[in-house]
Formats: structure tokens, C-alpha cells, sequence
């Protein structure tokens, strides 16, 4: 099957498909034969898909989660469908209510009218209807949306995502490069950061036929981190030396607190390396690791026959950017 005309293969329809997650899952997806709908809200903010496939394999298609018929309106003609639309932070009219709730249930309301019953949906590790995060929250009743219109989803929730374009190591790099001291909210906190490619591998594969219909994965790398390691790490690969400070919950709130007012008042203009929310430190007081039960249950990685990717061959290759000297061992003579 894998060399025949994309024109014989599968329509699917990916929702946010111009995101982190989405360009490395449309270029598996090519490659593997798919036509790919890629729904986004400015589809020609989406166009540096095309180079991926072959003319016509990739296309476009205006979709706002909060309208309903545009939802109806791209998945129709399709055989499956990935919804991996999410934001980190809330800002105008795109909250996670908006985006995590109310969209997820669009799309699951939209491919039970369509009869499709092939759906991968996207959400993450700590989705909890009963979080003190508004994120984890939204999480949750997106996946029970989901899982109402379509039982036979698959819910994919990976740890932390990593990858070229990431808004994690990138993020500390670029606090370390700026700053003396750094900061360290949740120290103490597990992650379980899981390449970006992984993930897509993960879902590629659901798509065909290679998870359990219905069932939720849980998606982390081969290493458990905590807070401070993962700065320790990201200093250790880009080559320097900063003094880190372990940041209480309290202060690390306040600390949130007064960075979402200064980037109101500028109305977004803040460095998005500096900007944080108080429900994101409020998300760091939980481990976000794969649980024991999804590992016994062939629920992870290993269960679709990925052998994850570390930090440590993966990082190292896009963060070197952060070096004083470059890609360079030591700067020239």
C-alpha cells in the first residue's frame, strides 16, 4: 500500500494540523500516502505545508472551532479525522473553553454526524475534571465530549512535547541566555518530556489500525525528569552557567500573577520566554508522567512499537543556537 497513488489512499481531516504537533504529523502522513485536510483558522497561514507532498495531496481548509458548521463543513468527504487544536494560554476569544471543551465536542459532534468513526484526539497527561486547572479542566470535558459523539476515539495525552520549534526547552534556553539567576517553579515536579516526532509516530499509527479502539494513551520518553533537571540539562547543553533558585508555590504564583498583568498592559507585546500563568504553576504542583497502569496496559509508546526518542540525542541538535559559539566547540582564534 505504501507505494501507490496518494489519489487511492484515505482523506483525513487534521484539525490544527499547521501547529507543533501538526507539521511533523502531516509530513509522517504524506509520506505514509494520506490526502491530508489540514482545518486551521487562516489557511494561508498553513501553505508551507505544501512542499510535503505532492501536488494536491495537502490542502487547506478554513475552520474555526467555535463555529460549528465550518467543523461539519472539513470533515466532510473525509475517512478520519485528528483533532489536535490547543493552546498553553488563554488569551481573547480563544480560551481553553473555547478550544479544549467546546471545540473538542464540535469536532466529535461533527464526525458522529459524518459516520466516521476513526478519530484520534489529542489532549494531555493530568487532564482532570476535578484539577484546579482551568487547562487540565478543559482537558477533561473535551475527552468526555470526545468520547460521548465518538466511543471509539482514540485519546492520545502526552507528557511535555519536545522538539525544534517547542516552547519548553526553547523557552528555558532562552530565560538562560537573558538572565543571571533562574527561577525554578515546581522543582521538584516530574515530567516525562516526549519527542515531538514520537508523538506523531503515535497518532500515524493509531490512524492505521495500530491502537485500541476507545482506549486513551499516555504518551512519555524514556526519562523522568524533575523541574530542576530539566533546567540543569538544557544549562548543561547549551553551555552555561547560571545559578538557579527552587521557587516556592506561593511566589512562583505571584511571580505568574504580576507577568500576566505587565502582558496585558502591553497588550501581548511581552517575550513570550517571560510570560506565564498562575494556572500553569498551579498545573506544575502535579507529576505529569505516564502512569503505571497505562505502562502495564501496553497504553504507552511501547504498546505501539515506538522506542522513544531521549532528550539527549534530540535537544542538543536545535538548542545549539544558545551557545555562546554557536554549533562551534569554541568560538574562532
Amino acid at each position: 500500500m505504501a507505494d501507490q497513488p496518494f489519489q487511492t489512499r484515505r482523506l483525513v481531516t487534521v484539525f490544527g494540523g499547521s501547529g507543533f504537533v501538526g507539521r511533523h504529523l502531516v509530513r509522517r502522513l504524506v509520506k505514509r500516502g494520506w490526502r491530508v485536510r489540514v482545518a486551521v483558522r487562516r489557511p494561508d497561514l498553513a501553505q508551507f505545508l505544501q512542499p510535503q507532498g505532492v501536488v494536491g495531496q495537502i490542502a487547506a481548509v478554513q475552520a474555526n472551532l467555535r463555529d460549528p458548521a465550518s467543523v461539519q463543513a472539513a470533515v466532510e468527504g473525509a475517512d478520519a479525522v485528528v483533532n489536535l487544536a490547543a493552546i498553553l494560554s488563554e488569551r481573547g476569544r480563544q480560551t481553553f473553553e473555547a478550544v479544549h471543551a467546546f471545540g473538542a465536542a464540535a469536532i466529535g459532534k461533527a464526525c458522529a454526524a459524518a459516520a466516521i468513526s476513526d478519530l484520534v484526539h489529542v489532549s494531555a497527561i493530568g487532564a482532570d475534571a476535578g484539577s484546579a486547572s482551568s487547562y487540565a479542566r478543559s482537558k477533561a470535558a473535551g475527552e468526555a465530549s470526545v468520547r460521548a459523539a465518538v466511543p471509539g476515539a482514540v485519546v492520545m495525552r502526552p507528557s511535555v512535547i519536545f522538539g525544534p520549534e517547542d516552547e519548553f526547552f526553547n523557552r528555558f534556553a532562552t530565560l538562560a541566555r537573558a538572565l543571571p539567576v533562574l527561577p525554578v517553579p515546581g522543582a521538584a515536579t516530574r515530567l516525562q518530556p516526549v519527542f515531538v516526532g514520537d508523538v506523531a509516530e503515535a497518532i500515524a499509527r493509531a490512524l492505521e489500525g495500530g491502537a485500541k479502539a476507545g482506549a486513551t494513551y499516555e504518551l512519555g520518553g524514556p526519562a523522568t525528569m524533575t523541574m530542576r533537571e530539566v533546567y540543569a540539562f538544557t544549562l548543561k547543553t547549551i553551555g552555561r552557567k547560571r545559578v538557579l533558585v527552587d521557587l516556592p508555590d506561593g511566589p512562583a504564583r505571584l511571580v505568574a500573577g504580576a507577568t500576566e498583568i505587565a502582558d496585558a498592559l502591553t497588550l501581548g507585546l511581552m517575550p513570550r520566554a517571560l510570560a506565564t500563568t498562575r494556572d500553569q504553576m498551579l498545573l506544575l504542583k502535579t507529576d505529569n508522567v505516564v502512569s503505571a497502569d497505562a505502562a502495564r496496559d501496553g497504553r504507552d509508546l511501547a504498546g505501539l512499537g515506538i522506542a522513544a526518542e531521549g532528550c539527549e540525542a534530540i535537544v542538543p541538535t536545535y538548542l545549539y543556537r544558545f551557545r555562546k559559539t554557536g554549533q562551534y566547540e569554541r568560538g574562532f582564534a
